[in-house]
């Protein structure tokens, strides 16, 4: 299977909130100490997405200490008050990480879903455009977890990625973690079109149409959080049905790459 150059970003901002779901039952929100998988994949996304690849998050590492802060939140209930009119809102306890650094490490592959965009994989065009929005930060909007938390993107090279100090040193284990979410129809796992991949070391299947979440036990050594890949977490739960889109509307990229060098003033 084809595998890009890996890539290497800087994330950053004020606050972040990656929801344990374990917390979302009272109505209140506390974060994971570490960003999931998916949130990363969603962030690498909003710099630059197309449906003829498919992002893999390979590590991340932890640049700042863990430092949370915990927010009174008003929410409304969905009511109204009888006499004034007004809506009624109950007040919320969201905890949130403070003051987050974070360089990540990831790669694409074609995504063999949609085999009808082969001719929009042309590997070189498809870096350059990376490359090019990451130093611009981003094409949309980056959220460290939730919308509140407005993030950033910083483009690094291999030595500057290496050469980051991270905040921790020596092993940590934060347990089981919401890892990923599996679309259909945007799955890379070699396997029938549309089809979840099965379990490691088991023979059940998964039907078609429907979204999936994955959980996984995640580690960090020395500040550093390497990922398994979505079809390698042990834990895996059905949703709820899912459609996805199978003819998807896009840009090729011999024309979006004109774009860039024309912005670039070349």
């Amino acid at each position: 299977m084809f595998q890009s150059d890996p890539f290497y970003l800087k994330v950053f901002g004020e606050y972040a909130l990656f929801t344990d779901p374990m917390s979302k039952g009272g109505g209140e929100k506390f974060t994971y100490q570490v960003p999931t998988y998916q949130a990363l994949k969603g962030i690498v996304e909003a710099s630059y997405w197309k449906p003829s690849i498919y992002y893999v998050i390979d590590e991340v590492k932890i640049l700042n200490p863990i430092k949370m802060e915990t927010r009174g939140i008003l929410l409304p209930l969905g009511t109204s008050d009888s006499k004034t009119g007004n809506a009624n809102k109950d007040l919320s306890y969201f905890t949130y990480l403070k003051d987050v650094a974070y360089a990540v490490k990831f790669h694409f592959e074609w995504n063999e879903q949609f085999p009808e965009l082969k001719q929009d994989w042309d590997r070189v065009k498809h870096e350059q455009i990376i490359l090019r929005s990451m130093k611009k930060g981003g094409r949309r909007d980056i959220f460290l977890g939730t919308r509140e938390c407005l993030g950033y993107i910083e483009k690094l090279s291999k030595s500057q990625y290496e050469n980051l100090k991270t905040a921790y040193l020596g092993d940590f284990s934060y347990g089981i973690m919401f890892h990923s979410f599996i679309y259909p129809g945007f799955t890379n796992y070699g396997e029938s079109e549309g089809t979840v991949p099965r379990l490691k070391g088991s023979t059940q299947s998964y039907t078609d149409g429907h979204l999936y979440s994955n959980f996984t036990a995640t580690f960090m050594k020395n500040g550093v959080i390497k990922f398994k890949r979505p079809e390698e977490c042990e834990i895996r739960h059905k949703l709820r049905a899912y459609v996805a889109t199978k003819e998807p509307q896009y840009l090729p990229v011999d024309e979006e790459l004109a774009l860039y060098e024309g912005s670039d003033g070349e």
